[in-house]
This record gives structure tokens, C-alpha cells and sequence, in this order.
């Protein structure tokens, strides 16, 4: 694979899932590291931070896996959110929205943020994940 990612971020209030992905991805040596929030809002408050000291955007993320359903703030609240700051940011982020919901109205409001790269189904599939590295690392 050669490059890595740098920095990834997961956003989900499943512990079970989180762990799962964790490992997958330091089993399979994805990203160099990670970042973990509940919800939205914890990963928002951290990505503000990061923006009011320019020299810090090496510590922002190259990939999200966003949550929908989350308490405190949910996933739609965070794309809101994000959106607003995003401009701000000189890093490319690429972000991707998991959730266990097949609602296709969930799919096509996702679809609906320029910012969101594709809408991931839960659970997502080894081979799939190695792509999406892969993608974002090249």
C-alpha cells in the first residue's frame, strides 16, 4: 500500500463498533492514528480548537467516519456544523457518513452534503475499508 493515513477520526457513540474498527485498523496498519469521539459535538469543540492555532492542522484528521444517530449532537447536526468551518480549513478531509440505517432518505440527505465523499452501510466490509484508506492515503 505504501502511503498511509496520517490521522483518522471516528465519530460514533458504539462502543462495540468503535472497538471493531480500532482494531481492523491497527491490525491492518491503516492509519498511523486515531482519533475517537461519542459525538458530534466532542469532535466539533476539537476541530475549533485546532482551527484558532493554524500551526496545529497537521492534527486534523484525513478521514471522518461519521455516525448518524448519536446523543448530544448527531451526525446531521454535525455535517451542519462542519460545513461552516470547513472553508476554514486548508487540509482536505475526507469524510464519510456510517450508519446501520438503509432508509434511502437517510442516504440521499447524506448524498446531499458536498462534503460527504459516500454513505457507508453498517457493518462495513474489511475489503471496503481497505479501499477507502487506500483512496485517502494515494
Amino acid at each position: 500500500m505504501g502511503q498511509k493515513v496520517e490521522l483518522a477520526c471516528i465519530i460514533d457513540d458504539d462502543k462495540i463498533y468503535v472497538n471493531l474498527v480500532k482494531k481492523i485498523i491497527e491490525i491492518k496498519k491503516l492509519s498511523e492514528n486515531l482519533l475517537i469521539y461519542k459525538n458530534g459535538k466532542e469532535a466539533l469543540d476539537y476541530f475549533k480548537e485546532i482551527m484558532e492555532n493554524v500551526t496545529d492542522e497537521d492534527k486534523l484528521p484525513d478521514i471522518i467516519f461519521l455516525d448518524l444517530n448519536m446523543p448530544v449532537m448527531d451526525g446531521w447536526e454535525f455535517l451542519t456544523e462542519f460545513i461552516k468551518i470547513k472553508n476554514n480549513l486548508n487540509k482536505k478531509i475526507t469524510l464519510y457518513v456510517v450508519s446501520s440505517s438503509i432508509d434511502p432518505r437517510d442516504l440521499e440527505r447524506a448524498k446531499s452534503f458536498n462534503l460527504v465523499t459516500d454513505y457507508l452501510i453498517k457493518p462495513i466490509e474489511l475489503k471496503k475499508f481497505e479501499k477507502i484508506f487506500e483512496r485517502t492515503a494515494a
